[in-house]
């Protein structure tokens, strides 16, 4: 009986009685809750003081909403007796969060009023959860507010808990998720300023956000301060710093960053998305031959080149006319099977045009399409504009017509295109039914379209007709602004002139244009990283050496040479805003000075500037160009001055002017010396610039180098136009060399150039001094003839 007797004792289930205050306060919890659960809600009365662990229990009851949970904490707070404990504001504060939809208007006043009643009321994950509840509902200025208020509220001590490097790198993140690229730069750079070093990832995706923003400043200005406080970058911090200088053509900071990113190893490795950047840095800057050197030994270190270095140097080699590179660099692509996506082709499509070579373009869209690889808009805006360009303005118009047969592959850029074209062959009606046309479609007329059709209007002879465009144009916010600002500068064109600048000059200069050296250097050369390279210490096993040697001489990139930009001037910056003012001003100076109405285009450069409108290279440029054209070096010379004084970017038409006015001064050599600065400086030599160096060597008689060049130009992959032969022909027909001016002439042909007047005017010369050699050689032949008599 007593072993059974102790079974029973050693299994009971019994369980020790709840104590008598604890389950009062469940019960009246329960009671709590069902009377404000109703609606509205029944507010009992206590016979004492209301217990925390009640409050908890109705403040933590999943079934209760949120809102029947704000009333209760309301009623506890106001009745008197209750002070609600840390845990009590937490679990009210994370209901109101967690509900659907949150309730966010009382977030904040709740949250002042815990942090105003003990500075740790609030836990960092409840003061995390507030945030995020504001951010993920768009309310920014109450996330930022509730930030105030703890660092207001808390004191400095329980604000340092809260505002801690998590928590704001969550809002940060949080931030850039909802594109609120201001608010999160703001944040961190509070954190920066507390001396706290932010998260990496914070930091890594806010430069990554600035950089595709284009916000280079305020990135310039963060990377400087993570840099002062000691921030440890990471190689994808690394990466985007890289990429970002490098895309903004500032390739020496690239350089240097890279070199001391090799410095910090092995903890930061470079990885092929440092050297795409590095190969990108590179190609922008139009060091194209330093490009191909690092790609060689990225191949060779055992790395194998992605998609994106691919496309970056098949773009920078058609950038720089190189375009036989850049196929060879396209065939390794497709022999490594790497598969090239509509980007690429159109690079190389668009390449190939800029050329001249109109087959090989063609055989590239047909193989484009055999692939499978989808044609965009893109590629038949490339297509129709290099037909255009290359002579064949009939197959452009029949690719034109066929699109828009089909509905398919025709934008506004498309009609844009064609209109251009029309304007440029004096066909201003034709243009105009097709802007007509393009709204009728529900395209956007953009800027580019109303001001060639302008320029058409205006070389046609129909100076008062600008208006007609409102027949045609109707749709648009962009017309009215054109013809408002056309108003305005015929107001000020015909105000009367400050009289404080007589006789004074527009463009006053010191020197001439024999002293184009000092303008593209403005400070001598002191780099020395050349003669010192071979002492200096080198990685013996670094994967890529030359590009160890370039980052050794990064200090050497940009500082003493005048900026250079990679792409020629546009008449109108359709992606750059606030621009407006100075592309109308633009557009007029083509009107202006396709009129020979120079003094005209002074005055309207001259009014502008005077407004504070900031000339770009295009402005300069079209002045320069009609100074060079009449002979007028000197202001030629002062243009280019004060270009530099404004610290204006040349581009590859500037020095294709420079090199012009060269040459009507005689000064062959020194172009030649021009260019070279240019090739050293990553520029490159286009067509024209190959066509206006040609004829400078050809008219001081040079007539070898001349040869010589034309065969570079070939070599490097540009087909000559009609223009390279004209002036060819026309060159050597002067020197009296006929031969050699006959066989361009069959080269022409053979090239499939259709000869232009010019070229007739340049026969009749040849013709002329055929007939001069033959009667030249009859009366040698009839003087000898007498001698032999005699």
């Amino acid at each position: 009986m007593r072993h059974g007797g102790g079974r029973r004792a050693f299994f009971s289930t019994q369980t020790p009685s709840t104590p008598a205050s604890e389950l009062g306060d469940l019960l009246l919890a329960a009671a709590l809750s069902k009377s404000f659960s109703r609606s509205p809600p029944a507010a009992p009365a206590l016979d004492g003081p209301l217990h925390e662990a009640a409050a908890l229990h109705v403040l933590r009851r999943p079934s209760l909403p949120a809102a029947s949970k704000l009333s209760f904490f309301r009623w506890a707070t106001s009745s008197g007796g209750y002070s609600p404990s840390p845990a009590a504001f937490s679990a009210l504060l994370r209901s109101l969060t967690r509900s659907r939809p949150p309730l966010l208007d009382p977030l904040r006043p709740l949250l002042r009023q815990a942090l105003s009643s003990s500075p740790a009321a609030v836990d960092p994950p409840t003061f995390r959860s507030v945030l995020d509840a504001f951010i993920r509902s768009g309310r920014f200025d109450s996330a930022i507010a509730a930030l105030d208020d703890a660092e207001e509220l808390a004191g400095s001590r329980a604000a340092a808990g809260l505002l801690t490097p998590r928590t704001y790198t969550s809002i940060v993140l949080a931030l850039l998720q909802k594109s609120q690229l201001p608010l999160a730069l703001v944040l961190l750079r509070k954190l920066l300023r507390a001396s706290a070093l932010p998260d990496t990832l914070a930091c890594n995706q806010l430069l990554a956000a600035l950089r595709k923003a284009d916000r280079r400043d305020e990135f310039r200005s963060l990377f400087d301060e993570l840099s002062q406080k000691g921030f440890l970058f990471d190689t994808w911090t690394y990466n985007i710093c890289i990429h970002a200088f490098g895309s903004w053509g500032q390739l020496g900071v690239a350089l240097s960053l890279f070199k001391e990113m090799k410095s910090k190893g092995p903890r930061v490795v470079p990885d092929l998305c440092t050297y795409n950047s590095v190969v990108g840095a590179l190609c922008v800057a139009g060091k194209i031959a330093d490009a191909l050197i690092v790609y060689k030994e990225i191949k060779e270190s055992g790395l194998e080149p992605d998609k994106f270095m691919y496309h970056t140097l098949i773009y920078g080699c058609c950038k720089a006319f190189r375009v036989d590179e850049a196929v060879r660099v396209f065939n390794e692509m497709e022999y490594n099977n790497v598969r090239a996506d509509t980007v690429v082709y159109n690079t190389l499509l668009d390449g190939l045009m800029k050329v001249r070579k109109l087959d090989k373009a063609c055989q590239l869209f047909e193989r484009m399409v055999s692939d499978g690889i989808r044609a965009s808009c893109c590629s038949y805006n490339i297509l129709i504009d290099g037909l255009f360009k290359n002579g064949r303005q009939a197959a452009g118009f029949v690719l034109f017509t066929e699109l828009k047969k089909k509905g398919q592959f025709v934008d506004a850029i498309t009609y844009s295109i064609v209109v251009q074209h029309l304007c440029k062959e004096g066909r201003v009606v034709e243009a105009l039914e097709l802007v007509k046309e393009t709204e009728e479609r529900g395209l956007a007329v953009d800027l580019v379209t109303i001001t060639s059709v302008l320029i058409g209007l205006h070389k046609s002879g129909r100076w008062d007709s600008s208006e007609q465009l409102l027949k045609y144009v109707r749709d648009t916010a962009m017309l009215p602004n054109v013809l408002r600002w056309k108003a305005n500068m015929d107001s000020l064109m015909k105000a009367p002139q400050d009289k404080g600048k007589d006789y004074t000059a527009m463009f006053p200069s010191a020197g001439s244009l024999s002293d184009i050296m000092s303008w593209i250097n403005p400070t001598p050369s002191t780099d020395t990283a050349d003669a010192n390279s071979e002492a200096e210490s080198k990685d013996e096993w670094s994967l890529t050496p030359y590009l160890d040697k370039l980052a050794d001489k990064c200090d050497s990139f940009g500082t003493n040479s005048r900026p250079l930009t990679d792409f020629r001037g546009l008449r109108v910056q359709e992606k750059r805003g606030g621009s407006f003012d100075i592309d109308m001003v633009n557009t007029y100076l083509s009107i202006f000075l396709a009129k020979g109405k120079l003094s005209l285009a002074c005055k309207l450069f001259e009014i502008f500037t005077t407004l504070g409108r900031e000339p770009m290279s295009y402005t300069y440029n079209s002045l320069l160009s009609s100074f060079v054209k009449k002979g007028y070096l000197a202001d030629a010379w002062g243009i280019l001055e004060d270009m530099g004084d404004k610290n204006c970017p040349a581009d590859i038409a500037t020095y294709n002017l420079i090199v012009q006015g060269l040459g009507k001064m005689g000064k062959a050599e020194l172009a030649c010396a021009v260019l070279d600065q240019l090739s050293s400086k990553g520029g490159y030599l286009d067509i024209v610039m190959y066509n206006t160096l040609i004829h400078a060597l050809g008219r001081a008689g040079r007539l070898d180098e001349s040869n010589k060049l034309f065969e570079q130009m070939v070599g490097s992959g540009i087909n000559p136009d009609v223009v390279t032969f004209n002036t060819l022909i026309e060159v050597h027909a002067k020197a009296g060399k006929v031969k050699e001016a006959y066989m361009f002439l069959r080269k022409m042909l053979a090239a499939g150039c259709s000869p232009n007047h010019v070229t007739d005017t340049t026969l009749d010369f040849l013709e002329m001094e055929i007939e001069r050699l033959r009667y030249q050689k009859a009366s040698i032949k009839r003087d000898r003839e007498e001698v032999d008599s005699e």
